[in-house]
């Protein structure tokens, strides 16, 4: 979840509603005049259409209202095991992440190992926090349909418990492969690294080009996860944001995010753009390219922010392997991973006009693929793919 970086907590309210009387989930009803009552806004409860088909919108759509499935927190606890350390995939600011199980069809709870598995997000009650992003959640990301957003399946409000319910993203997240060792996590090669970058730019331009803009303002790898193919999904929209209209440029905000990822015009003024995600863009676009996070006070000195450190080597071709991950061993072609430097450059510009928009970020993205293609089947054969193309070294030579 997003940390708050300098400036006291502001939590959003989004625009596309209103506070107005509760839900009620299940049999359950929430007390009038509560601080939940108050806070939280209405939510559309109709039947939950189990796959919102993004087959026939390849490019994404924007429903009118969230359409989700109401869940009681017994059926919930039922999925779940009673919530039992051993289903627990993670913990954020929200709260825990638990691995349930749902039978496909009626949603309901089946046995544990049986039917669909699923990630249930558990509020901290203690947490104001989770409270808000909670509300952000389900008023974006459950009217939000596209390949690369993770699905929300529902939700559950009863008294002060506060749970979400996601499709299952085995793969997890990009951060622990790019950052931690081990059997499970071997090195990303160089083709599936432009995949998932292609993957989540492909996510963040969806948002950005809606009728609405938006800003999903806490881009950063622990967001990113990979299904079972490795296809990446941007997830936790508790920091979403509309961007602005009527003509103006920003709007502005008390800061959120996570520290090393936020824009430094978001940091020094609160103004938000539409391409302070693109900074966020470029960051995690570095950390692919290097394998280092962000901010790392464990490096030698004057390496600690990975941005102030890569950016002067990031245009020169005879440094650029300084920066490339060591667990690549020198097996990426470097004519792809010049114009991915290059542009990782143009996304990290501290004038936020100078950065491109996400749908060219796509584009050169996009290029890249295409340029290493048709250099796989000059060299190697048509029958090539990605995954033997991470097996030589450049390819793609100059």
């Amino acid at each position: 979840m997003g940390n708050c970086i300098h400036s006291p907590i502001k939590y959003l309210s989004p625009s596309s509603t209103t506070p107005t009387s509760p839900v009620t989930p299940g049999s359950s009803t929430v007390k009038a005049g509560s601080s939940f009552t108050s806070k939280l806004s209405s939510i559309n409860s109709s039947t939950y259409e189990r796959f919102i088909d993004n087959e026939g919108y390849p490019e994404g759509r924007i429903l009118e209202s969230p359409n989700l499935k109401i869940f009681t927190f017994a059926e919930l606890r039922s999925a779940t095991k009673n919530f039992k350390a051993d289903t627990v995939l993670g913990e954020g600011g929200f709260g825990t992440v638990y691995k349930g199980w749902l039978d496909e069809k009626t949603l309901n709870p089946t046995k544990c190992g049986v039917g669909m598995v699923v990630a249930v997000k558990k509020m901290k009650p203690e947490s104001m926090q989770g409270l808000q992003e909670w509300q952000s959640e389900v008023n974006f990301l459950g009217r939000l349909s596209h390949p690369n957003l993770v699905k929300l399946l529902g939700y559950c409000w009863e008294e002060t418990e506060l749970l979400l319910v996601y499709e299952f993203m085995p793969k997890g997240s990009l951060e622990n492969h790019l950052f931690r060792r081990g059997a499970a996590f071997e090195p990303l090669p160089w083709s599936l690294r432009l995949k998932i970058a292609i993957g989540a730019a492909r996510g963040l331009a969806f948002l950005h080009s809606s009728e609405k803009h938006v800003i999903y303002r806490d881009f950063k790898a622990s967001n990113i996860l990979l299904d079972s193919d490795y296809n990446p999904k941007l997830s936790d929209f508790g920091l979403a944001k509309h961007g602005p209209t009527d003509g103006d440029s920003h709007v502005t905000t008390r800061v959120m995010g996570t520290y090393g990822y936020a824009a430094p015009e978001y940091v020094a003024t609160g103004h938000l753009y539409v391409k302070s995600d693109v900074y966020g863009f470029g960051v995690v676009l570095l950390e692919l390219l290097s394998g280092l996070r962000a901010h790392d006070p464990s490096r030698p000195s004057g390496q600690h922010n990975l941005i102030d450190w890569a950016k002067p080597l990031l245009i020169d071709r005879k440094k650029l392997s300084r920066i490339m991950d060591q667990r690549l061993e020198g097996k990426y072609p470097i004519k792809a991973a010049l114009p991915a430097a290059r542009l990782t450059l143009k996304c990290l510009a501290v004038d936020p006009k100078s950065r491109p928009s996400m749908k060219e970020v796509l584009e050169t993205l996009e290029q890249i693929e295409s340029m290493m293609g048709r250099s796989r089947e000059g060299k190697v054969g048509k029958s090539s793919g990605l995954k033997n193309q991470a097996h030589h070294t450049s390819l793609i030579e100059e």
